[in-house]
């Protein structure tokens, strides 16, 4: 009994070490910044080994609430297109890919509402919602709210604003971790991407490369600590894999800043079309 307790104790000394390696590694990272605007700051780091004993590969774009910069969506309801394609037609400062659709089809996957007009409805799976139809972006100009399922069928129908885009799952509430289910999609290493409010108010658009030696991906328990290192007060979790893309204006590289897995190449290429966007755009 001795023994077994020592090893107990010694497992969970090194699971606190490495804990903390990997938070002190996220908060000391010297990272790479670029000022976009006025209130908005490009942030990217390489991870040689040191986070989550892998590579990884992050960007965030970091945004200051401000009456100078308004979020909205993207979308097409039947046809896919590049992130940077919806960029560039709404003349935006940025664009980060959004949430669930139909590869094959086009259009969401998950409820979409824009200027109060529903674009789609959730597809129900055997009658239950997916785990990214439990949670919501709002939008309202310069403001952007996340929502947690209320656990009511008609649940995103009483929400009150004109813009909503259901996507999940909610990793962060509150500044509290909320918890996630046992699937592959949830312990498996993939491309992620994620959208933050923090304590400070700001809001972050995030992508995690991998599929690469260069980046190995996250598994949506590191993502989420992440994102709680971030000093996330909530934080959810948007399409990842293959979608995952971050397109920022007059950036080189057709500006897409991370490195898209579609194309299975370590370059800046390898978009996916998806059927909606987050927008970043200066206001009117």
């Amino acid at each position: 009994m001795k023994r077994l307790v020592t090893s107990f104790i010694s497992f969970l000394v090194v699971t606190i070490c490495v804990a903390q390696s990997d938070s002190l590694a996220v908060v000391t990272a010297k990272w790479e910044t670029k000022k976009i605007s006025k209130g908005v700051i490009w942030k990217k780091y390489l991870f040689k080994g040191d986070l989550f004993s892998s590579n990884q590969s992050i960007n965030i774009l970091e945004i200051k609430k401000s009456k100078k910069v308004t979020f909205g969506f993207g979308y097409d309801s039947k046809e896919l297109k590049l992130t940077s394609d919806f960029g560039k037609t709404a003349n935006a400062i940025a664009a980060l890919n959004g949430t669930f659709f139909d590869i094959k089809n086009g259009g969401s996957v998950d409820f979409l509402k824009v200027g109060g007009q529903v674009i789609n409805e959730n597809r129900l799976q055997n009658e239950k919602r997916a785990v990214h139809q439990k949670a919501a972006i709002l939008l309202n100009r310069n403001e952007l709210k996340i929502e947690k399922w209320s656990g009511q069928p008609t649940w995103e129908s009483s929400l009150s604003s004109e813009d909503i885009m259901l996507s999940g799952p909610l990793l962060i509430l509150n500044k509290q971790v909320e918890p996630v289910d046992s699937s592959a999609f949830t312990y498996t290493r993939h491309p992620r991407t994620a959208i933050v409010i923090t304590n400070t108010d700001r809001v972050l658009f995030i992508t995690v490369d991998g599929r690469d030696p260069n980046a190995a991906g996250m598994s949506l328990i590191e993502l989420g600590k992440i994102l709680k290192w971030l000093d996330a007060k909530d934080g959810i979790n948007l399409d990842g894999g293959g979608s995952t893309t971050l397109w920022i204006n007059n950036q080189p590289d057709n500006g897409v800043v991370n490195y898209p897995s579609d194309n299975k190449i370590w370059d800046h290429v390898g978009e996916r079309k998806v059927a909606n966007v987050i927008l970043l755009k200066k206001s009117k």
